[in-house]
């Protein structure tokens, strides 16, 4: 693929390309049947109950037709960014999202005291113990999973299924692409587009470690740090301790809060602050926050906002997740033979991922908002065969 960003003043031909077709975007676009009005999902064939108790979430994801392209997008999307660095740097962590922080923490003393700083400076409830603030790991070097075959969220949430974070980050990428694409054609000013690109590209990078998959199917529970998700936190610390651009550093954190108001930027400074505590930074020093630690560093960045924008999915993916678990769990029941017990088990568990990974969660809802639940029904019988 010719290098759509080598010449820093992107022609809008250029950069609507990068937008709707480079690479794994093209893949992704093409996509049929995500809403199934048109019949039946793109999937890599029926499988049983059975079939999916034997499949692991990377087995899954690798299955998924959205999920791959989702991924191969990313992957594209990470190529363009101009910055030779930062370009190595975001491949780099899409392709194995190592919590290389843990290298400060082996011991169980040192994540113990970590724990105590974080409580002490009201960032942490004290009923979070170590284990629960740093999940299992056996090397800092590797992720515990690919990112691909990772969860977009919580077990109860949007994109919770193998390979739902690589979709849930390519939407996110395209929406901030769009707003930056916006700003130019209406303001005619460009922004950092390689900020745009790895802020939001690297939004999500440690759900790989926060949120691994389980015996029974489902994933690890998600503690709250300074207000917000570990994995935010979590994520914020890794580029720190990589010592990524303090501009996608902060554009990163703004993801769940933005600098508009006082109340929302003591947030992110809270986010700031706690990441670069785990990453054993100084915030300031870092050219994160400004002197003094109240704001985020001077003047406020435009691209900080987009990212907090292009974050914004979940308003409807959350409770599209929510309507349709419940959707499934009926189906599981009337149609799969499942009794109540199966539900809150690594059947209904496997059943679901499978599910969820070949056609989306809010893929099967629009189907069930377009055919309501006989066309539900018929989607989920296209992916796995009734008992």
């Amino acid at each position: 693929m010719d290098n759509l960003f080598a010449d820093k003043d992107l022609s809008r031909r250029a950069f609507l390309r990068l937008s709707a077709c480079a690479a794994g975007a093209a893949a992704l676009t093409q996509v049929p049947g995500l809403a199934f009005g048109a019949g039946a999902p793109k999937t890599a064939g029926r499988v049983t109950v059975e079939e999916c108790l034997q499949l692991s979430p990377l087995a899954m994801a690798e299955k998924s037709a959205v999920g791959q392209a989702s991924y191969r997008f990313l992957l594209a999307a990470a190529d363009e960014i101009v910055d030779r660095d930062l370009r190595a740097a975001v491949g780099g962590i899409l392709r194995n999202p190592a919590p290389t922080l843990m290298a400060r923490y082996r011991t169980n003393g040192e994540r113990e005291e970590l724990r105590q700083a974080l409580v002490a400076a009201g960032l942490l409830d004290p009923k979070v113990t170590a284990e629960q603030l740093l999940p299992p790991l056996a090397n800092p070097e590797q992720a515990p999973q690919p990112f691909a075959a990772a969860p977009g969220s919580g077990y109860a949430s949007h994109h919770a299924y193998p390979g739902g974070l690589a979709v849930h980050t390519a939407l996110n990428v395209r929406s901030s692409l769009g707003l930056y694409n916006g700003y130019y054609e209406t303001y005619d000013f460009k922004l950092n587009r390689d900020t745009v690109l790895a802020a939001q590209l690297l939004h999500d990078l440690h759900k790989p470690w926060v949120f691994q998959w389980r015996e029974d199917a489902s994933s690890l529970p998600e503690y709250t740090v300074s207000g917000t998700g570990a994995h935010h936190i979590l994520g914020i610390a890794e580029s720190i301790y990589r010592g990524l651009p303090a501009e996608v550093v902060v554009a990163q954190a703004s993801a769940h809060d933005n600098a508009g108001t006082p109340a929302d930027e003591a947030r992110l400074v809270g986010y700031i602050k706690a990441a670069a505590r785990i990453a054993g930074k100084d915030p300031v020093e870092a050219r994160l926050l400004a002197a003094g630690g109240a704001t985020v560093a001077l003047p406020r960045q435009i691209e900080t906002f987009v990212t907090y924008l292009g974050d914004h999915d979940w308003i409807i993916s959350v409770p599209a997740a929510k309507w349709v678990i419940g959707l499934l769990e009926v189906l599981a029941v009337a149609d799969y033979g499942m009794k109540a017990a199966d539900l809150k088990a690594g059947r209904f568990n496997s059943f679901r991922n499978y599910v969820f990974s070949q056609a989306t969660m809010i893929g099967l809802y629009q189907t069930y908002a377009a055919g309501g639940q006989e066309g539900l029904r018929k989607a989920v019988r296209s992916i796995v065969v009734p008992a």
